[in-house]
């Protein structure tokens, strides 16, 4: 195994240009990690604002961008006996997945569900965990009960769609243009809304408001989420795409009984991510490899591509999920 390996650094906060190719030392591993040569790496929003200067990553974690990745394990560190050099697995980051090997606690790896290449694999870690710990830890969502999934056709909201519909909520989301919307139906969406030229607070208090409502864009969108829940409904918010600043009259959430909550995954612990990784391995894992639930692709590209990737991903033309060819040997294993 080489000392050194190819990767893609940030070298000044910036757009896409930002990203560039560099060579690093192959990384070691700590007490409870595992060395993974990557395969497929996944793109994420959070990657774009890592690059921007918007999301610096822990003190402890690579400055390299790439918050999930699936590949080979290489080698393991003290404490690890779950997972063996030559395991086939998707795992989330800390940071470090645009390159050719990464660091993180065996804990929250999982293994390649059956039937799956390692190319989609590596677009589950991220968005899985985000929807199941905001969605149904978080959110509470059950069988029965209403969700609006804002930006349906993103890799969150594809995620969110399939997992909400096969656990028996009724699924209405939001997108920008109608195949997007069109995209969101076959997916599982009971009402698809194009927020360009249809209000959704209108669509969903005639349908008795949301019981949950899953938010990514924030700004102008929260007062107006808080008048499409429905009384005792939940706000989970993951993201503020719009911003995070705005006047709230909170007797609202009193009088209706509402609840506001969110959450973002890097930051919190490792043993956090542990337990979420358990739900996932118990609850979702089984739903793909029946093939019931599966991530939606948009686009790959090469790793020395990353910023043409990051331009599609700004762009918001895609569909699902925007993933990294990284892997040489594993390439051909991969693309089964």
């Amino acid at each position: 195994m080489t000392e050194t390996m190819r990767a893609i650094e940030i070298t000044e906060p910036g757009g896409p240009d930002v990203l560039q190719g560099t060579t690093r030392p192959r990384p070691q591993p700590k007490h409870g990690q595992v060395i993974i040569k990557v395969a497929y790496a996944g793109v994420n929003r959070p990657d774009a604002l890592q690059r921007a200067g918007k999301y610096a990553p822990p003190p402890t974690a690579s400055d390299l961008p790439g918050l999930e990745a699936s590949g080979e394990v290489v080698e393991v560190g003290p404490g690890v006996t779950t997972l063996a050099p030559g395991d086939l697995v998707c795992a989330l980051l800390p940071g470090g997945g645009y390159a050719e090997y990464v660091a993180t606690p065996a804990a929250h790896c999982l293994p390649i569900p059956e039937g799956m290449g390692l190319k989609e694999a590596a677009c589950l870690p991220e968005t899985f965990f985000t929807v199941w710990s905001n969605l149904f830890m978080r959110g509470g969502l059950k069988a029965g009960e209403k969700v609006l999934i804002h930006g349906g056709s993103s890799g969150i909201g594809t995620t969110a769609i399939q997992l909400a519909r096969i656990l028996g909520a009724r699924v209405f989301v939001t997108a920008g243009t109608d195949s997007k919307c069109t995209a969101c139906m076959k997916l599982g969406a009971e009402v698809a809304i194009n927020y360009r030229d249809t209000d959704f607070v209108d669509v969903l208090q005639a349908e008795g408001g949301a019981d949950v409502i899953l938010d990514m864009v924030g700004g102008s969108y929260i007062n107006r989420n808080l008048k499409a829940l429905a009384e005792d409904g939940r706000l989970v918010q993951i993201a503020f795409l719009q911003g995070a600043k705005q006047e709230v009259n909170f007797v609202t959430l009193m009088t209706r009984r509402l609840t506001m909550t969110g959450s973002t995954l890097r930051p919190q612990s490792d043993l956090a991510k542990a337990r979420i990784a358990e739900e996932l391995l118990q609850n979702v894992w089984p739903l793909l490899e029946q093939g019931r639930v599966a991530p939606v692709m948009d686009s790959t590209y090469d790793l020395s591509e990353a910023n043409d990737a990051h331009r599609r991903m700004e762009a918001s033309g895609h569909i699902g999920k925007i993933v990294l060819k990284v892997g040489g040997a594993l390439d051909a294993e991969a693309d089964q």
